[in-house]
């Protein structure tokens, strides 16, 4: 039987969220490595993708396929851990297409149509909500987006309701409620620029360094659960001192985003004092996995979903944690706020932090919804190379980032005696940081490809019957 190995026959839905998550995936990368070759041949394509479209696309790919990951997650976690079938396939599947083709619409409309022309014919003028980065989506695209949350979060509280309550299915709805709730906010957008400000980081700054946190710990918790056979008792202990410390210093530590948008000064001192914390829960996120693992009663046959699993604690706290603290100091942040420091830090606190959560989960559920306990052998070396390869490729864009935005500061932000340089030759010095990028860029990309060949590689060895993704 196919599914034999799931707790619940209604996790295979996730197989559709997963495999739409990984195609918006690619598509995001794509425009990443035309974004970065844009920065050294600025007409590239122009008109037809101008740099800003691209951009838009770059990061809109990013948060539809990362919720999307999010929410396939969620399908085949909550089942399992209710230990009661999914409250309705049906809709489930339903969500997944209209998300789908909203996002794809949304899209193409970037694209294929002028972004002024695009806020006049979807009622921007009514309700004023586009413009602002990572919520430049039309209104009609931001109602989509609230409903299918709130179906989804319908399907996943029943579900949750008429089953098996613990920690970690708790933390995560704490985690998808906070997210949907926060969301409200991008239809605020008020002519106060300061207000505008304020309300916007409340969906970026409360996502990323807030309920997106929840999410991240429930999830890594399942998966060690799954893949250690530790107790579940020590690790519910370990989730609620994470999130416990994620949400004290992830709330207060939006502060460092209201140092110099007009916000009283003392948010100075509690964005520094709290956002200096914020590397703590991250660390201790690190600590969880290792430790866990030291602990596991047994191997477990998907060492691919292993490693993805430590590499997601380990690169998250290196992305969210340290590279966040390098420029989160007030007086600090004076100088190195907008620079390529800053684009350093989001990169790899995304692939660190949630990026590699998703595929943690995908590498671990997939093969179960194909009644396998592992993936082929052969299947997940080249998981691992691909880890590899996207991880290479991070670090050498970050560093490449890291070094520019160090270079940027000292020409252009430092001098105080005039003898500072401008902003476009500034960047013809940093030309050299950015070929690097490009070359991260492509490694990663390479990664990638790598690992969704994987899914296609088979082997004549047949996993025998196994339990060990489907209990504990």
């Amino acid at each position: 039987m196919q599914t034999a190995l799931l707790a619940q026959p209604s996790q295979r839905v996730a197989r559709l969220y997963f495999a739409g998550a990984l195609l918006l995936f690619l598509g995001q990368i794509v425009f990443g490595v035309l974004l970065g070759l844009q920065y050294l041949a600025g007409d590239l394509f122009f008109p037809h993708i101008p740099f800003n479209i691209a951009r838009m696309v770059h990061t809109n790919l990013l948060i539809v396929w990362l919720l999307m990951g999010f929410m396939g997650s969620a399908y085949f976690l909550v089942p399992e851990e209710a230990q009661v079938p999914l409250h309705s396939e049906k809709l489930a599947v339903a969500l997944f297409w209209i998300f789908l083709i909203a996002g794809a619409l949304t899209i193409l409309g970037y694209l294929l149509v002028p972004y002024a022309t695009l806020a006049a014919a979807t009622g921007n003028d009514v309700l004023a909500t586009m413009g602002r980065e990572f919520l430049e989506q039309p209104l009609p695209t931001k109602l989509g987006i609230v409903a299918v949350a709130l179906g989804f979060l319908f399907n996943i509280s029943m579900t949750v309701l008429k089953g098996r309550k613990t920690a970690i299915t708790l933390v995560l709805l704490m985690g998808l409620w906070g997210l949907a709730l926060l969301f409200l906010f991008s239809f605020v957008n008020p002519s106060n620029l300061v207000r505008d400000k304020m309300y916007w980081w409340f969906v970026v700054h409360l996502w990323v360094e807030g309920v997106w946190e929840l999410i991240l710990g429930s999830l890594l918790a399942y998966l060690l659960i799954k893949t250690t056979g530790v107790d579940r008792e020590v690790i519910d202990k370990w989730l609620y001192l994470i999130i416990t410390f994620a949400l004290i210093t992830g709330i207060l530590g939006t502060g460092h985003h209201f140092y110099f948008i007009g916000l009283p000064g003392y948010w100075q001192w509690i964005g520094s004092v709290f956002s200096a914390l914020e590397p703590i829960p991250f660390f201790m996120m690190t600590l969880f996995a290792f430790s866990m693992v030291q602990r596991r009663k047994r191997e477990h046959p998907n060492q691919a979903a292993v490693l993805w699993t430590v590499g997601c604690a380990v690169m998250g706290f290196l992305g969210a944690g340290l590279w966040g603290f390098i420029h989160t100091l007030s007086p600090v942040n004076y100088y190195t706020h907008g620079s390529q420091i800053t684009a350093a830090h989001g990169h790899l606190a995304f692939y660190g932090a949630y990026v590699l959560v998703v595929i943690a989960m995908i590498s671990y559920a997939w093969p179960l919804m194909k009644g396998r306990a592992a993936a082929p052998q052969r299947a997940q070396s080249m998981e691992m190379w691909s880890f590899w390869l996207m991880t290479i490729g991070m670090g050498v864009m970050v560093l490449a980032l890291t070094g520019a935005g160090i270079l940027q500061i000292w020409l252009q932000r430092i001098p105080t005696d005039g003898s500072a340089m401008g902003f476009m030759a500034t960047q013809d010095q940093l030309r050299i940081f950015y070929w690097l990028r490009v070359g991260g860029g492509l490694g990663f990309l390479a990664g990638l490809l790598t690992y969704l060949t994987s899914f296609f590689v088979t082997d004549t060895t047949q996993a025998g019957p196994s339990t060990a993704g489907a209990s504990a």
